[in-house]
């Protein structure tokens, strides 16, 4: 799959900074004279119109990423009539498996790591000339950091899908492409490379040489977005089940649990410009069995009455049958085409930080749990300080705080408990990981 993804780069130039949307232009190969090029005289503008090319390539196929991930999780079905595949082999239909050559496993794995190409691109074209008459040393610094922390979470993405079969982390030369590494080394190799961003953004200065767009309006500068960087850090160390670190990460990142403000943090952003794209994860309330995402009922039956998270769902006119599945309520997390979806926030930084202290200081836990409870609009934490007892709460409310985001599959497997995920349908199954793309052995 690698060695015929990189030979065709898309380079994504942007068509007014990164603001707003971008173009895409297609290059054949490595060499021809566009990108040689960048490669002899990288100017600000190009850097400008490259890191646009990366910030729009992180959106493509982002939905087929949050449908895997959240139909497995049973966090929705994904109705689509044309194509029996969501309804069929993401919930093991009929014991059906995962399709290692299938468009739910090529396509988010291939726009990944088209990301991660692109990136790998940029730091080559940084490092193999003179930019000094074009940018200062921490502007350098602070390009590299930025990149380094997205290429890096393009990664993590694509672990998540195939879990212990690994990915490759190596891939900056096409003709020589590293290894899978399993996935405990594969976790190490992303945190490191985390380190070493957050290491150029210390370096970077106040201001990048390009213009970022309005879901980093928090944090639009290296000496902020470091905050960033370690909130990654913290979610891949507790991946890691490195508790220690994750709080050492998240003392450094952007997490606030004193006041609570839950969204605080990055995102994906969209817009209906012709040369954009639209949230791929809005269907309307009451979109047909053509294209609609329906919320697995133990949703609605597991949740607390007057848990005001339930704003994420919405009851339909009349229920919706698909392949023998049937729920009343819509996916309503995203209420239009142009709804931001988080990359991290601090609603999950508060969460890792109860995670964490379950292992280390169990009342802090609690009262973290219980900040997360009051935001839902419950009552305090009455369990016990028991371990299990607190990751059942813990869990609970990674669940109902972060749905439709991409977490709950990865937090029942990482706690051993797919298990206990609701089957609708007698033949279904629960997938513990996506297979290694077909194409990656051609």
């Amino acid at each position: 799959m690698m060695k015929k993804l990189v030979n065709k780069i898309f380079i994504l130039l942007a068509a007014v900074g990164l603001t707003v949307s971008c173009e895409v232009q297609e290059f054949s190969d490595l060499n021809n004279p566009e990108v040689d090029a960048f490669r002899d005289n990288l100017t600000r503008g190009d850097l400008q119109d490259l890191v646009g090319g990366v910030l729009y390539s992180t959106r493509v196929r982002l939905g087929t990423y949050f449908d895997d991930v959240g139909v497995i999780g049973r966090e929705y079905w994904r109705f689509a009539s044309s194509d029996p595949r969501f309804t069929g082999d993401l919930l093991g239909g009929q014991e059906a498996i995962l399709d290692n050559n299938t468009f739910y496993i090529t396509a988010p794995w291939a726009a990944r790591y088209r990301s991660v190409k692109n990136v790998n691109l940029i730091l080559e074209f940084l490092d193999g000339q003179d930019v000094s008459a074009q940018f200062t040393s921490a502007e350098i610094s602070a390009t590299k950091g930025f990149l380094k922390t997205i290429k890096a979470y393009e990664l993590l993405l694509n672990l998540n899908l195939t879990y212990q079969n690994g990915i490759r982390v190596d891939v900056a030369d096409e003709e020589n492409l590293g290894p899978f590494l399993s996935y405990d080394e594969s976790l190490s190799r992303i945190r490191a490379m985390l380190d070493e961003a957050a290491s150029d953004l210390q370096s970077g200065g106040s201001s990048y040489p390009f213009s970022l767009s309005g879901g980093f309006s928090s944090f639009g500068t290296p000496d902020s977005f470091i905050e960033v960087n370690k909130a990654i850090a913290a979610r891949v160390a507790a991946y890691q089940e490195d508790y220690p670190a994750v709080l050492n990460y998240l003392e450094d990142s952007f997490f606030e649990l004193s006041t609570g403000n839950m969204d605080l943090g990055v995102y994906y952003t969209f817009s209906l410009d012709q040369r954009d794209v639209p949230n791929p994860m809005f269907f309307p309330v009451e979109a047909t069995t053509a294209g609609a995402r329906i919320v697995e009922p133990s949703f609605i039956e597991d949740a607390a009455a007057d848990d005001n998270r339930l704003s994420k769902v919405a009851k339909r006119s009349e229920p919706l049958t698909l392949d023998g599945l049937t729920g009343d309520y819509a996916v309503f997390r995203y209420k239009s085409n142009v709804d931001d979806i988080p990359i991290i926030r601090n609603e999950e930084l508060i969460l890792l930080y109860a995670e964490a202290n379950i292992f280390i200081d169990p009342a802090e836990a609690i009262e973290a749990l219980n900040v997360i409870r009051e935001s839902a609009g419950l009552g305090p934490y009455m369990g016990t300080s028991d371990t299990d007892e607190l990751i059942e709460e813990m869990l609970r409310q990674r669940r109902y705080s972060l749905y439709a985001e991409g977490h709950r599959w990865i937090d029942v497997r990482r706690y051993d408990m797919l298990d206990q995920l609701p089957i609708f349908r007698e033949k279904d199954d629960v997938f513990v990981q996506f297979p290694i793309p077909l194409t990656e052995n051609q």
